[in-house]
């Protein structure tokens, strides 16, 4: 049961990168909360804050979390729970509390975690976003699918054999969070035949984004934040 006097807890997409990508209702929000909290890892700067960083008077309390990734569940619980306890402590104070979101806050991002944590605590909204599902194939003037074609997204970490199976299922895909299961994915591609159709782009529409052809990528420094779109041979 949610506190009547507590603050309310949005979490809202800023968008792939461009910080014209944010709409108008996450802009109000962002620039009305007292709190906005975002996750970064304690060495790095904020994706998500440097995204809205032109909108921002430097006038909000600011709370930065971090959620690593690739942790056995259990592990991942206590860290989770710690981490999102200063969000609950301003909520709890009667602040509203404005969560940063790359893409869509729903669409594999770290606010799930703090939703699945808070939700049925304090009033909450989601604000949807531009996610990179989007903002990849128009960066590379890709369409990515026509009529019935069925789109198929891949965590690039799973299996080989997962992977194989769902690309030889579907009419065009996006393989999303590539980093060091980059070599993996490009040898599958080539192996199944996908090379010449697979398209590499790397934090789309911000100023570092970069687009190269899958041969010429360094495996060494192929971010998170990256992408290989596979879009439809149909053509209509």
């Amino acid at each position: 049961m949610t506190n009547p006097t507590s603050g309310r807890l949005y979490g809202i997409g800023v968008g792939p990168g461009d910080p014209e990508l944010i709409t108008l209702k996450a802009l109000r929000l962002l620039r009305s909360a007292p709190v906005i909290a975002y996750q970064s890892a304690t060495d790095k700067e904020s994706i998500a804050r440097k995204i809205v960083s032109p909108y921002l008077d430097n006038s909000q309390i600011e709370v930065q979390f971090h959620l690593p990734r690739a942790l056995e569940p259990e592990k991942a619980k206590s860290i989770y729970d710690q981490e999102t306890q200063p969000i609950a402590d301003h909520l709890a104070a009667g602040r509203d509390v404005v969560v940063l979101c790359e893409g869509d806050p729903f669409f594999y991002g770290s606010f799930m975690y703090i939703f699945t944590r808070l939700a049925d605590k304090y009033k909450t909204e989601v604000v949807p976003g531009v996610s990179s599902l989007m903002a990849c194939p128009v960066a590379l003037g890709l369409p990515f699918t026509y009529y019935n074609d069925i789109l198929t997204v891949l965590p690039a970490p799973l299996p080989v054999e997962v992977l194989t199976s769902q690309l030889l299922s579907t009419d065009a895909a996006a393989i999303m969070k590539l980093g060091r299961h980059f070599p993996k994915i490009r040898n599958l591609l080539h192996e199944l035949g996908l090379a010449s159709r697979a398209r590499y782009i790397e934090r789309a529409t911000s100023t570092q984004q970069r687009i190269l052809p899958l041969d010429e990528v360094n495996p060494e420094n192929v971010p998170y934040f990256s992408m290989i779109v596979i879009p439809t041979k149909n053509k209509l």
